[in-house]
């Protein structure tokens, strides 16, 4: 679920390369349990502090009960930077029609300097689901909703050495472990890339992030708790920037996930990156 958790932060990170200008991007995943995604972003430069960003991404899961699952992502996002309080705001899709979607609005409130920034997030999800019969348990359609708030940081330790934290809490209007129980289970599937690890209780990040000349070497470790079956996952992730070019990078990534729901699963990608305008 690598895109998944990260487009919007890659977006966001993003802007200061993007000032009057933009960043085009596309990459590709795979992971040993046989998922794969696709992914392309983009990002423009209204003004030197006006920007919006863009996404989509397209994955597929093998599931154990039904066809494999293809679902798709799309984002959309606009950011401006008052200097030195900027806020950003942005609307997601995230789901298959068939089974659960998630249509997520977010916005947060920031500060930031040349060394250091923070900021304030908040996340309203709208979920609808569809629930095929399964043993004794019939079909199901309903929706819930879940609200996050949460804080992102990132500070400078050096010229060359950055490190950030994030985190989000999420609270859901009805207790999904009683509610569904089963029929939602056996929909959703222990996969990497299957819809329940959108359904999260809470998720933490950190990043370590090195620059060594043009290239950047950044390690990332985090944990979330699923909220349906209360399972914990551990996460790290080794990420190589490097450049092409003047006016691009390629950015290779090797990680591992450890979860209680779906065990090992290791995963591989590599993204390139556009850049252009002033």
């Amino acid at each position: 679920m690598y895109w998944f958790r990260t487009l919007p932060l890659l977006l966001c990170a993003n802007n200061a390369l993007a000032i009057e200008g933009y960043i085009i991007g596309g990459g590709f995943e795979g992971d040993s349990a046989d998922g794969l995604s696709a992914s392309m972003i983009g990002e423009l430069g209204l003004t030197e502090k006006t920007w919006i960003s863009a996404a989509v991404a397209r994955n597929s899961t093998d599931l154990r009960f039904r066809e494999d699952l293809k679902t798709w992502f799309a984002d959309i996002g606009i950011d401006h930077w008052w200097d030195p309080v900027g806020l950003r705001a942005g609307v997601s899709y995230w789901g298959d029609k068939d089974s659960l979607e998630s249509m997520d609005w977010r916005a947060s409130l920031y500060w930031r300097n040349d060394t250091f920034s923070i900021a304030g997030d908040y996340e309203a999800r709208e979920f609808t689901f569809d629930l095929s019969t399964v043993d004794t348990f019939p079909a199901r359609r309903g929706g819930f909703d879940a609200d996050g708030v949460g804080l992102t940081t990132r500070f400078d330790v050096t010229d060359s050495v950055s490190v950030g934290l994030s985190g989000m809490n999420y609270n859901y209007d009805v207790n999904l472990r009683l509610d569904s129980r089963r029929g939602l289970l056996e929909l959703l599937s222990f996969s990497r890339l299957s819809l329940i690890n959108s359904l999260v209780d809470y998720r933490a990040y950190a990043t370590l992030g090195i620059d060594v000349g043009k290239r950047r070497w950044q390690f990332d470790v985090g944990t979330w708790k699923g909220e349906v079956d209360g399972s914990t996952t551990r996460t790290a992730t080794v990420r190589f920037l490097n450049p092409l070019g003047d006016a691009g990078d390629v950015e290779f990534s090797l990680g591992i996930d450890d979860s209680e729901l779906y065990g090992n699963v290791t995963f591989f990608s590599v993204f390139l990156y556009f850049y252009g305008g002033s």
